[in-house]
């Protein structure tokens, strides 16, 4: 068996099927469209932070263009692994979207969550956000966190694992070899 190192195991990665691949593009912009959605009909709806549906109205729509650009052919590397002036284009602009976006979810995150709890039953009063928009809002900004989380614990718990299995069958880091 070929000795190989992590790095060169990840740079192979293998292709996704097209039905997989549109499915989870599915999946993935439903979100944004709910953000979308949600932002928009209480646009005026949370005098507590009237940022709060602005918030969700650009957070959907960016996340959107950034998804929908990725399904363009210019997006997809060449088979021959050089670049063109269109894919790096495409590279620039997914970048610049994404540190745009990496922003806009720190302002979410103090308009949402320093608002937490609003007044949800007077609409009257200067507190008030409507709890749809609000909780919307508080659990879609809380399951990025959640999801980094456990993307974080399967990521701990696959090092162990490979640690200990390399340990088990003498790979690894303590493998001392002659040369």
């Amino acid at each position: 068996m070929e000795n190989r190192t992590l790095l060169q195991n990840l740079r192979q990665t293998p292709k996704i099927s097209t039905p997989a691949l549109v499915i989870s593009k599915l999946l993935v912009v439903a979100i944004p469209i709910a953000e979308v959605v949600i932002g928009s009909l209480y646009l005026k709806s949370c005098p507590a932070q009237k940022f709060i549906p602005i918030y969700l109205v650009v957070m959907g729509v960016f996340t959107l263009s950034l998804t929908l650009l990725s399904c363009l052919p210019c997006t997809q590397e060449p088979e021959d692994g050089g670049q063109t002036a269109l894919s790096n284009l495409c590279t620039a602009w997914n970048s610049i979207v994404s540190l745009f976006l990496f922003c806009w979810f720190i302002a979410g995150n103090v308009w949402i969550y320093s608002k937490y709890q609003p007044n949800y039953d007077d609409p009257s009063a200067a507190e008030y956000c409507h709890r749809t928009l609000y909780l919307f809002a508080f659990w879609t900004t809380s399951l990025v966190y959640i999801v980094i989380g456990g993307f974080f614990v399967i990521g701990c718990c696959a090092l162990i694992c490979m640690a200990m299995c390399g340990k088990l069958h003498g790979f690894g880091y303590g493998r001392h070899e002659d040369v």
